[in-house]
């Protein structure tokens, strides 16, 4: 019987990714037909092939992503944002391939209209699903009765995660540990069913569907004997990795060549993301520097007028992975420091030039870096970068510092609209814009990338940390 229930959640579990291909299938083509209505336009062939390249485009980058893959245990908003990403890129993609092969084309508002429609029914089609599949868990369909074994803290996370969001359809019947081993903290709700020999003889009695190990890493000869022993059992076994115990950036698992890994350190700008965010950079810049060229040519002549040396200050810093990078700037000061010693300003400082102070005060010596940002080197938001001679300071004595790097520097970041902006003359302060810029990197969207580009405007330009 608990073989049967296992073979049909599988069966469950992939008939809910066929109903969402369909869905999304259905919702491309009813909304492109909706459109052409609602324009007058009737449905011609164009929209039938606009349609019909979208939807492979879709299914394309639905792969790459993988998209159909079981949400059971992700966020609904994490599963709207990546379709919306991923209907977006693939409008992007299939008008750009039609516009090169062949004339076929329609009007802005038509495919303003489609988008905007096909937006809203992903939406109301995701959330129907996710209602529909709650509502047959509470009835006793597609649920999973579950099992953690271990006191690790990563086991703690997974029961609040579970605990939290009951229409996941998992039952949490208890925990297990080890003899010599204390009940922990955040087990304190949750059903103490024995040791690992009561795990053993349960699992093969068929008493629960999945098994959680979080155990520690020097505890491999516990797991060894454990996976040993459930191997005679029909239960499924999940290794949760103890890795909370590290400072996790950016952490997703992947397959290299059929062995599964863990990343711990690691970059968001890969794939899809990397695509989303140069083109984000790209288009931005562009559209910032045809806005402030004026700005741009007077500031040049105020900074030529009133100081002798050149206009812009190339000074190298560390861009990604910690590669160097010449990042531009209006010169501000009488002296072009690049050496091993670098000396940030300071209220009052007599190095400023005539100018020099508003232009920091105000950021206004930035505005050169969008040049920066098209070459490549920069990203508009980003961990600030700092002179070579810090980044060697600080990396040996503030842990985690380097991982900064993971990502492009920016124009302008988390940290910098959170008021760590300007001289960092103590160690903490230091530590703050770090703690800052990481927590940009882990949470990084494009969402939160127009976010921090809208509050620059209001509060990032101006700061009085700022000398």
């Amino acid at each position: 019987m608990n073989s049967l229930r296992r073979s049909m959640l599988q069966t469950n579990a992939s008939m809910i990714s066929i109903a969402q291909r369909i869905s999304d299938t259905l919702i491309m083509f009813a909304s492109m037909i909706f459109a052409g209505l609602m324009m007058k336009e009737g449905i011609t062939e164009a929209h039938s092939i606009m349609a019909l390249t979208a939807l492979v485009v879709f299914q394309m980058i639905g792969g790459i992503t993988d998209f159909y893959r079981s949400w059971r245990g992700m966020s609904i908003y994490l599963e709207i944002q990546i379709l919306i990403r991923n209907w977006t890129l693939s409008i992007i993609f299939s008008t750009g391939i039609l516009s090169v092969l062949t004339s076929i084309s329609t009007g802005v508002y038509f495919y303003f209209l489609w988008y905007a429609v096909s937006t809203i029914l992903f939406i109301f089609s995701r959330v129907l699903i996710r209602s529909i599949i709650r509502h047959l868990r509470k009835l006793g369909y597609n649920t999973r009765n579950i099992v953690i074994v271990g006191g690790c803290q990563s086991g703690g996370h997974l029961a609040e995660s579970i605990n939290k969001a009951p229409w996941l359809g998992f039952n949490i019947l208890g925990y297990y540990l080890s003899k010599d081993e204390n009940p922990p903290g955040y087990y304190s709700n949750m059903l103490y069913r024995g040791d690992i020999d009561n795990l053993i003889s349960d699992a093969k009695k068929g008493l629960f569907d999945r098994v959680y190990i979080a155990l520690k890493m020097q505890e491999s000869n516990c797991i060894e004997y454990i996976l040993s022993e459930l191997s005679d059992a029909t239960c499924t076994v999940m290794l949760v990795p103890d890795v909370f115990t590290y400072n996790l950036l950016q952490s997703h698992s992947e397959i290299v060549n059929g062995i599964p890994v863990i990343s711990l350190f690691d970059s968001p700008m890969s794939g899809i993301n990397m695509l989303m965010k140069r083109a984000e950079d790209i288009i931005v810049s562009l559209a910032i520097l045809a806005f402030i060229s004026p700005v741009l040519f007077l500031i040049a002549i105020l900074v030529k007028l009133t100081s002798p040396g050149p206009v812009i200050f190339k000074q190298t810093r560390y861009g990604i992975d910690g590669k160097a990078i010449k990042v531009w700037k209006f010169r501000s000061m009488t002296v072009m420091e690049n050496g091993d010693e670098v000396k940030q300003a300071r209220k009052g400082d007599a190095r400023l030039t005539p100018i020099g102070g508003l232009l920091r005060r105000t950021s206004l010596d930035e505005l050169p870096q969008f040049i920066n940002v098209i070459l490549g080197d920069m990203s508009i938001v980003g961990p600030r970068p700092h002179a070579v001679a810090h980044n060697e300071q600080y990396r040996k004595i503030i842990k985690g510092y380097m991982l900064r790097h993971k990502m492009k520097p920016g124009i302008t970041g988390w940290a910098q609209i959170s008021g760590w902006r300007g001289e960092t003359d103590t160690l903490e302060k230091m530590e703050k814009r770090v703690e800052y810029d990481l927590f940009y990197i882990r949470n990084w969207s494009i969402w939160l990338d127009f976010k921090i580009i809208i509050l620059t405007v209001f509060k990032g330009f101006v700061n009085k940390s700022a000398y």
